[in-house]
């Protein structure tokens, strides 16, 4: 290894990458407790709360874009980073103390501008690795984490506490991400065309191999990124209120987030072993196949039983695609830029989401019509499996 504590391809160096890929963006992991907070403590409608997720998201996707260009011409992204988190945690800060609820959509737009550049470079960053496979689970596997100690805990403070514990939780995922920052290794930039190294493993070579050039897989597979991010999030977002709709008590919605959320976590293990070793078409295809089962089941949600199997298996299937949406797209150049416009085609669709069904619900339409509309749109992820298939079949061939 080139700087860090640890070796460059070892699994502690995928838990540290996950973090820095995952502190600008942690605030999605706890959307729910976020949204609950802004409707019932500080009495701001569907519609206004998901301005302001929308604000936080829609930032992100800038920063994600902008950073996505800038990849090639970041060679200390080291200090970028650290920045980067200082500047969030400022954000944040100022977030918890004006107290204002005017504020709120300026300054989580400049978070999320900050977060998703962050976030963008840090999957630039995996990218070139050579461990993507296993380091976008572990970006998964942190962020489930993350989200189910934020589900459990944070309700009960917010409640106890005041609307804005949740940007303390925050706070204190940025400060930890700070603190593991000088433990990465560098990671530079290729100065030539990516070739196996004495000190790669196969599987670590593989992660790097070039794709075909044209650009219609890319596009497809960002494509289907954005539907699958969007779908989930449109429901994610509101799912308290999708539990009360459906006569759920707050204590048994927060409960069941939180284990779900914990479960979920076996996905991001899986595929970190998975997408590393085997090709990426088929257990795609199969966990999106799931993915659709498992909004259908919210339709039932008025049966706990139901709504806790719905929450459980679409959270395991979340974890588990999006890092093999994530790796596909890597695999697409050596120095991180596709991973990098990845992350925005991420954030794109967990912008959108929200801001789409806190319109919708607002507008009169039903939760039952929610979780119709998206399994309609995560069906049209399914468009990515020809071109992971297509990456499968280069690869095998290189």
């Amino acid at each position: 290894m080139a700087s860090g504590r640890f070796a460059s391809n070892g699994w502690a160096a995928s838990i540290f990458l996950a973090f820095l890929s995952s502190a600008g963006l942690y605030y999605v992991n706890i959307f729910p407790v976020i949204v609950d907070a802004l409707m019932a403590g500080a009495g701001l409608s569907a519609e206004q709360a998901g301005q302001i997720t929308f604000a936080n998201t829609i930032g992100a996707v800038i920063g994600a874009f902008g950073v996505s260009w800038l990849i090639r011409h970041i060679p200390r992204w080291k200090r970028a980073a650290a920045i980067l988190l200082c500047c969030s945690i400022g954000m944040d800060v100022l977030t918890i103390q004006l107290a204002n609820l005017d504020l709120l959509i300026p300054l989580r737009l400049v978070h999320g501008i900050l977060g998703g550049a962050l976030v963008g470079l840090g999957f630039a960053v995996i990218a070139r690795s050579g461990i993507a496979g296993r380091s976008y689970s572990m970006v998964l596997l942190v962020q489930y984490t993350g989200g189910a100690i934020g589900m459990g805990l944070l309700p009960a403070l917010v409640v106890e506490h005041g609307t804005y514990v949740p940007f303390y939780a925050l706070i204190t995922f940025s400060v930890i991400t700070l603190v593991m920052l000088p433990l990465v290794a560098d990671y530079p930039l290729p100065s030539e065309p990516t070739s196996e190294s004495p000190t790669q493993s196969p599987s670590a070579a593989h992660e790097q191999t070039k794709a075909p050039r044209s650009l219609l897989p890319i596009a497809i597979t960002l494509f289907a990124l954005f539907c699958f991010q969007f779908a989930n999030m449109a429901l994610f977002a509101f799912i308290f209120d999708l539990g009360k709709t459906y006569a759920l008590p707050l204590g048994f919605i927060s409960q069941t987030l939180f284990w779900a959320n914990l479960i979920a976590i076996s996905g991001a293990m899986l595929a970190a072993v998975t997408g590393q070793k085997y090709p990426l078409a088929k257990p795609l295809a199969a966990a999106l196949v799931i993915t659709l089962a498992g909004l259908l089941l919210f339709l039932l949600s008025d049966v706990r039983a139901m709504f806790i199997v719905a929450n459980v298996v679409t959270g395991i299937t979340w974890a588990f695609c999006v890092p093999y949406f994530l790796t596909i797209a890597s695999r697409f150049d050596s120095a991180g830029q596709m991973g990098a416009f990845a992350g925005f085609a991420s954030k794109l669709g967990l912008a959108c989401g929200p801001l789409f069904a806190g319109y919708f619900i607002t507008g009169g339409g039903s939760y039952a019509q929610l979780i119709i509309l998206a399994t309609v749109i995560l069906g049209i992820c399914l468009i990515a499996i020809p071109a992971a298939n297509r990456l499968d079949h280069s690869n095998q061939q290189g």
